[in-house]
């Protein structure tokens, strides 16, 4: 019974501003207000003026990702996830990160259940992808003669913003291209290693930065090589206003690991833009 209840009060849902620190919500008074108004009044005042808009107890972004965890787990594919999978994306989870949550949710609720979930987040996500943004990838593309590559999923979690990889060579050396957004960058991070090691990286398109904890920033472009010492803190990624593309040579060593921390805050970031 809770399963039905659940899934009648999401289905009625329509498009409001989750960004609020107050959700207004008046879905329910609007469909089902004389039919049904006490079941309306919890939907618009309970489920949304006071659960949804307890930010201070847990934000919009994480009760979006426990929300739509909850749906897929259950099968529940229809238009009320695909509100709550908008509801996610305005709240700030990205292209990357939803189909990696997905990917996830897929190996404890269920495969047919990830494979429903990705066709409406796909739908969702794309609309994200405007003409001009195709636009800007496909004359990226064009600068450079490595691919871009699928979206780096895998990663993601170590990454502000949206970046993608393709694998160039696997047989004598690890060699990866790696292309990232505009103010896309990834954690600091550190190639550890007790002899050699490190990593090797060569600008081959557009305009980056690269910075090891304790020193100022670098910029990369087309041809730039930049030389990571193992054990070396630093971070690398896209200026603000260009999409950027590096080739990363995994170093060989002895007991090589890499180590992620913590991410590149935007005063650390926007700080290095002012930079000539």
């Amino acid at each position: 019974m809770n399963k039905v209840i659940l899934l009648l009060i999401f289905s009625i849902l329509t498009t409001t501003s989750m960004a609020q620190k107050k959700i207004k919500q008046t879905a329910g008074r609007d469909q089902l207000g004389t039919f049904a108004p006490k079941f309306a009044e919890l939907n618009d005042d309970i489920l949304f003026g006071e659960v949804w808009s307890r930010t201070e107890q847990l934000g919009l972004r994480d009760r979006s990702l426990v929300t739509i965890t909850s749906l897929i787990s259950q099968g529940i594919t229809d238009s009320s996830l695909t509100f709550h999978l908008q509801s996610a994306k305005n709240n700030g989870i990205t292209r990357t990160e939803i189909a990696e949550i997905i990917t996830h949710i897929g190996f404890y609720a269920g495969w047919p259940k990830a494979w429903a979930a990705f066709r409406l987040a796909k739908e969702v996500w794309n609309e994200d992808i405007s003409c001009k943004d195709k636009d800007e990838k496909t004359t990226f593309q064009r600068e450079m003669i490595f691919p871009i590559g699928e979206p780096n999923t895998a990663y993601a979690q170590y990454f502000t913003g949206n970046s993608y990889l393709a694998p160039i060579s696997r047989e004598q050396a690890s060699i990866s291209n790696v292309t990232f957004e505009p103010r896309c960058r990834n954690n600091w991070h550190i190639h550890h290693a007790t002899q050699g090691g490190g990593q090797m990286l060569i600008g081959i398109a557009g305009r980056g930065w690269y910075q090891e904890e304790g020193k100022a920033a670098v910029e990369i472009l087309p041809g730039t090589v930049i030389h990571i010492p193992a054990n070396v803190k630093h971070w690398h990624g896209a200026a603000a206003n260009s999409w950027f593309a590096h080739l990363a040579f995994e170093l060989s060593g002895e007991n090589t690991s890499n180590e992620w921390l913590e991410p590149v805050t935007d005063e650390e970031y926007d700080k290095i833009q002012m930079l000539p």
